[in-house]
């Protein structure tokens, strides 16, 4: 049984953080929600989502827990709670919980298919550890960390040992070879924790990357809890207009379920959806600045060197 479906969510995120929350209760009315809160979060949010959805707050303490690391936390609870963990950008697209039932693994992840240069580039690079004389075994697995099953106590902050530097923020001690946040060294870890016989792990069709296609996982389908349950994951390739993107139909489908139970739901989710694209563009803006000067100061180096 799970006990409890955790979603990591930001301030940038609050608009598919109420996608997903809509989405998890849609077929689970009664299942503990809980947000991990990793930075900021949207003013009023949690107070909205508590209020509306019957959603809290992990208990954590409060800080800054950088890129994903705090998906982590779940895991060092006390031993015994079973559960979930999602990013925000995803939505269920039937009881995918029922998955959980059928396996006691420790970690139940999904069965990806990754290429060797996807591996480096995605999870992390025992080529380059060895150039650096690491020893860093290639994985045996690998699973996008958007969304997993998982059980507390089976792994400890000592496990992560000399790869990551615990604080506020968490930092990766080699990020040339582990990638994108807490992703590459919790795949690492989990890979050594099953080569050492310390925990076991089950790989599921669990996850659907728009990238790939949506597979029949359309608004219409789900809305007939007709589709197969699988976690719909927008993992780079999110766009500024929501009706861009790909399966835009499933996010607007469980949007208007969020704002149906919102006082005066129709004018609050064109207003969220407005404000959520001026901070998308506001956001690339941002990035491509600060690039821009990067670029810039890379070029005048040599010459002031």
């Amino acid at each position: 049984m799970i006990n409890c479906v955790y979603i990591a969510a930001s301030a940038r995120d609050a608009r598919f953080t109420r996608i997903c929350v809509a989405s998890v209760r849609y077929f689970y009315p009664e299942v503990p929600i809980r947000l991990l809160v990793g930075g900021r979060l949207l003013r009023g949010l949690a107070d909205e989502l508590q209020r509306y959805w019957d959603v809290g707050g992990a208990d954590l303490p409060v800080g800054d827990y950088g890129w994903g690391f705090v998906k982590l936390e779940p895991l060092f609870g006390p031993p015994g709670e079973r559960f979930l963990v999602l990013d925000s950008d995803t939505v269920m697209t039937g009881p995918v919980l029922e998955l959980a039932a059928c396996h006691d693994e420790d970690l139940i992840v999904d069965d990806e298919n990754q290429s060797p240069e996807g591996a480096k580039t995605i999870y992390y690079d025992s080529e380059r550890a060895a150039e650096e004389g690491s020893s860093v075994p290639d994985p045996a697995f690998l699973f996008n960390t958007g969304q997993w099953f998982g059980r507390s106590g089976i792994l400890s902050r000592g496990d992560f040992g000399g790869l990551v530097q615990w604080g506020f923020p968490p930092r990766l001690t080699n990020p040339r070879v582990f990638r994108n946040g807490e992703q590459g060294i919790f795949n690492f870890v989990a890979n050594e924790q099953v080569r050492l016989g310390k925990i076991r792990v089950a790989r599921v069709p669990l996850m659907c990357w728009p990238g790939n296609g949506m597979s029949g996982l359309d608004a219409e389908t789900v809305s007939k809890h007709a589709a197969t349950p699988r976690i719909v994951h927008w993992a780079g390739v999110k766009k500024a207009r929501q009706q861009d993107m790909i399966g835009a139909d499933l996010l607007a489908y469980f949007e208007r379920v969020y704002y149906q139970r919102l006082p005066a739901g129709t004018a609050r989710r064109l207003f969220a959806g407005c404000r959520d694209s001026s901070q998308h563009w506001l956001l690339g803006a941002q990035v491509s600045v600060k690039l821009a000067f990067r670029k810039l100061a890379a070029r005048r180096a040599p010459a002031t060197g």
